[in-house]
């Protein structure tokens, strides 16, 4: 099994691709700490590296951020605790757990056509983006009063010393341009 890794625009992040699907389309799962981990057994194989901090699964990678220590030294572990994890054919998930209950979006019923659109972009053309970098990105709610969009950082894009950037610059400038609604994103 050959497993390649790339680095994302956060320097603490690296993603991993095993070259097989590792969540499948569009699912995703986040484990922002050890005690997330419990559900699943490669989260927490990887949580056992002391250096660890964050898991995250997308579609066919893992990234997983350090909270000290240098690659050259973290990677072989990683990489082993994957190679080994997809080789014994283990549950990528436990049996029965499930991903956290989301909760559901805010905003106004009156917004709801404006919602649709700002979804619709966020997932044909912010989320593809994000989880190319081994992040993923997720609306949590819509102000219309004050044309605000609430977005949650999740994997590689949560503590991204770019994802102020990411927002204001990048996805801010694109919802306003499609949307003239939208006035401000903000991270939750």
């Amino acid at each position: 099994m050959f497993i390649q890794t790339e680095s994302t625009p956060n320097p603490a992040t690296l993603k991993f691709i095993p070259g097989r699907e590792v969540m499948g389309t569009g699912a995703v799962a986040d484990f922002p700490d050890r005690d997330a981990a419990g559900r699943s057994p490669l989260a927490a194989a990887l949580f056992q590296i002391p250096e660890v901090g964050r898991v995250f699964f997308g579609s066919d990678f893992v990234s997983v951020t350090k909270t000290d220590g240098d690659w050259r030294h973290l990677k072989p572990a990683i990489l082993g605790a994957i190679m080994e994890h997809f080789t014994r054919g283990v549950p990528l998930m436990a049996e029965g757990s499930s991903d956290e209950a989301e909760k559901p979006a805010n905003f106004s019923e009156d917004d709801s056509e404006i919602v649709e659109q700002i979804k619709e972009l966020i997932e044909t053309r912010v989320r593809p983006a994000v989880a190319g970098d081994g992040g993923d990105i997720i609306f949590k709610g819509f102000d219309g009063s004050a044309g605000t969009v609430f977005l949650e950082l999740r994997g590689s894009c949560a503590g991204c010393p770019s994802s102020t950037m990411t927002l204001k610059n990048g996805i801010e400038n694109m919802l306003r341009h499609f949307i003239p609604e939208v006035n401000a994103v903000e991270a939750v």
